[in-house]
């Protein structure tokens, strides 16, 4: 008898404890809770033939970045792929383009694969947030193409509680923070332990300027989040940011120092990079004095990790390690090198973070003001990247023009201004 999971769809496997595991893995894995790899490898230990739970597994694979454990598991889903039905032949195949790196063909094989099978949310995933494949395409007014994709996709979700997430985060990012709370509010009330939902709830505070709310959210929520579920350490990133808004300098390098920076986190390479990069620099900013070993450390870690630029918003934030932390010729190769849909972008912020460790702050300024033209194109929140627009407010600030960057922060964040 075959099974189904959590949104009708039918799945191959006669095993119902395969289908129960491959469904509460799937639902970990959409929520980044922990234990997403023990359910997926409990449902094909309970069907060694089933693909969806393979190629689900890989999934999680990427997610951390362990190469060799994702294309194992998905080489042994693509071989079961003849016997699957048409649905999961086609995720498949999407998935395996995705996996492959021919991201180009994958996004409109994921498109086509929507407009049959609108609720296979592991195929909707991979578009929404701003870490998908909208997210990081580069492209501008991808604010906009996320928002629309999301709308065009709801009337098949109804109150899901993931769906729910995903389309408050898009809201919220196009500005529509309304919208986005009543959204968001249901879907936590759905799934309390939703990281995501908690994630953007959490952004919603920061979109609104509360500051205390935010961080008094973030202490009830996170205890019993394990260090290894997936946003882990961005939360925490969160956590340290709202302690140095309150001047709490103890608590933000506690955080820092047990749950952001490299060696102490099990986050995905990206977020421990740019997290510790932003908070490093902001704290800079804010007049604390950064030992240059910590700068070295994340510019070590970035060589390490993204060692050929082609990912922009990780490279925009290697680039400010670099900078901070003397290595010139790492700084270089992202100059020069920068690849990628948004990589003309890098090459400006890599000129202006080399500027500012000069402390030249009218060349970091004519730099700035090229590379913030369309800042959005590098990806990530609205929350992250405005450690650029206050990196610019700095700079101005650093040449006496005061009106300037207050002016910048009443056009960009005029919720900092209000919260002050």
């Amino acid at each position: 008898m075959m099974q189904q999971d959590r949104y009708g769809l039918d799945l191959t496997t006669g095993s119902a404890a395969a289908a129960a595991a491959y469904i509460n893995g799937v639902d970990r894995f959409l929520s980044a809770e922990e234990g997403v790899e023990r359910c997926l490898t409990a449902a094909v230990e309970a069907d060694p033939n089933f693909a969806l739970g393979w190629m689900a597994l890989a999934r999680h694979h990427q997610m951390y970045g362990r190469r060799d454990d994702l294309n194992a598991a998905r080489e042994k889903a693509m071989a079961l792929a003849p016997g699957v039905t048409a649905r999961e032949a086609s995720q498949l195949n999407a998935l395996n383009l995705i996996l492959t790196g021919k991201v180009g063909d994958g996004y409109a094989a994921i498109r086509a694969h929507l407009l049959e099978y609108p609720r296979d949310a592991m195929i909707c995933q991979t578009c929404t947030g701003v870490f998908g494949l909208i997210g990081f395409s580069g492209q501008p007014g991808r604010e906009a193409e996320l928002l629309a994709f999301t709308t065009s996709l709801a009337p098949h979700y109804g109150d899901d509680w993931w769906f729910l997430g995903q389309h408050a985060f898009s809201m919220m990012e196009a500005g529509q923070t309304g919208p986005a709370d009543r959204a968001i509010e249901t879907s936590l009330a759905a799934r309390p332990r939703n990281a995501h939902s908690a994630h953007i709830r959490s952004h919603l505070y920061y979109e609104t300027g509360e500051v205390a709310a935010g961080r008094d959210y973030l202490t009830d929520w996170m205890p019993g989040y394990k260090s290894e579920g997936l946003l882990h350490c961005h939360l925490s990133w969160h956590q340290a940011l709202w302690a140095l808004e309150q001047g709490d300098e103890a608590a933000m390098w506690s955080v820092v120092d047990t749950a952001v920076q490299p060696g102490s986190t099990h986050g995905p390479a990206v977020n421990v990079l740019t997290d510790t990069a932003s908070i490093l620099y902001r704290a800079e900013m804010r007049g604390i004095d950064v030992p240059r070993d910590r700068w070295r450390m994340i510019s070590d870690y970035a060589l390490a990790c993204f060692p050929k630029p082609g990912l922009a918003f990780a490279d925009v934030h290697a680039a400010l390690a670099h900078a901070m932390a003397g290595n010139t010729t790492a700084l270089d190769r992202i100059r020069t090198d920068a690849r990628g849909p948004a990589g003309d972008v890098v090459p400006a912020f890599a000129n202006s973070f080399a500027a500012i460790a000069a402390q030249d702050w009218s060349t970091a300024e004519q730099h700035l003001t090229v590379a913030m033209a369309d800042h959005a194109r590098i990806g990530g929140s609205r929350a992250q990247r405005d450690l650029l627009e206050h990196t610019m407010t700095n700079v101005l600030l650093r040449q006496g023009k005061g009106p300037e960057a207050e002016r910048l922060l009443k056009l960009r964040r005029p919720q900092v201004l209000t919260a002050a």
